[in-house]
């Protein structure tokens, strides 16, 4: 299971497999069961996430008691709350495991002994985030100026695999839509398709 994580970091090293393989070694692999909350919106985070099997949520409640999606981690994708900023350190969101998962836990009162122990995983890490970051500025920029159409194509392109993984009404959270006008952007989506195809 731990051979997702290495060919992950391969992207962001010029470490060889067996060097990469030595670093893991003792990185904590843990199993959640479909439904476990990571983190609960308001706690201060004390870990981080990798995903190599399964995917989890992150959204928020406001004060109304309505969910927000905000995105969803599966394989290869690390899970990490951006809050260091904030003076009380609280997360503004909550992760939830939609499926069994099967994540590396990293533990954030460590990390920092364990960029002394291997200086190469500090620069791998901000690599790492740099590509986050980067990444979710792109999708934002992307989201704003889009119809909700035209985002409902791009998740298509980008993460169809989501489409069958998350129930519908989480699914048209995250695009910013009501459920029912997901429901007739796939109806037009698919008769497209088939006349295309015919």
């Amino acid at each position: 299971m731990k051979d997702v994580l290495i060919q992950y970091m391969k992207r962001f090293s010029d470490l060889s497999e067996a060097e990469l393989k030595k670093l893991t070694i003792d990185v904590p692999v843990v199993t959640f069961k479909k439904g476990t909350t990571l983190l609960h919106q308001g706690e201060v985070p004390d870990k981080c996430y990798f995903v190599l099997k399964g995917c989890v949520r992150q959204y928020a409640v406001d004060e109304d008691g309505n969910e927000t999606t905000f995105n969803f981690f599966t394989e290869e994708q690390s899970v990490t709350t951006f809050n260091q900023h904030t003076t009380d350190k609280v997360s503004p969101y909550s992760l939830s495991c939609l499926e069994d998962c099967t994540l590396v836990v990293g533990d954030l009162a460590t990390e920092q002994e364990s960029y002394d122990m291997h200086p190469v995983l500090a620069a791998m890490t901000r690599k790492m985030i740099e590509a986050d970051i980067g990444a979710m500025r792109d999708d934002f920029s992307s989201f704003i100026s889009s119809t909700p159409e035209e985002r409902y194509h791009a998740l298509m392109k980008k993460r169809p695999d989501l489409i069958d993984r998350v129930p519908q009404y989480q699914l048209a959270s995250y695009l910013g839509i009501k459920p029912e006008s997901l429901s007739r952007i796939k109806k037009r989506s698919e008769a497209n398709h088939l006349r295309i195809v015919d």
